[in-house]
């Protein structure tokens, strides 16, 4: 499974990389802050969204720490997804960040 670093991502996306980011945490887990760019998909409800992740394009997922969004990785890896785990999650996250209720 590939992997990336918090700062890997956030250089990528200062430089203005246009990266697919989806949050795989609870709905209370957001409200505290997640990446603006990024996009809240419980991981629980992954399997049934499966038609808003793009097949042909990575996608890097994130959790609190690294093992949610792991295990999605794994899931998604064995259906053909081109995907990348962020490691450390948003405990270890130094960038920007938002309340999901502020990213409409």
């Amino acid at each position: 499974m590939k992997e990336i670093t918090t700062e890997e991502l956030k250089k990528r996306l200062e430089s203005g990389e246009d990266l697919e980011l989806i949050d795989v945490r609870e709905d209370e887990e957001v409200e505290g802050g997640m990446i603006p760019e990024a996009k809240h998909i419980r991981m629980s409800e992954i399997p049934e969204k499966l038609a808003e992740i793009d097949k042909e394009k990575e996608t890097i997922f994130i959790c609190r720490s690294g093992g949610r969004s792991g295990r999605v990785c794994e899931y998604l890896e064995e259906q053909g997804y081109d995907v990348v785990n962020m490691v450390g999650g948003m405990l270890e996250w130094e960038g920007n960040t938002k309340p999901k209720s502020e990213l409409a």
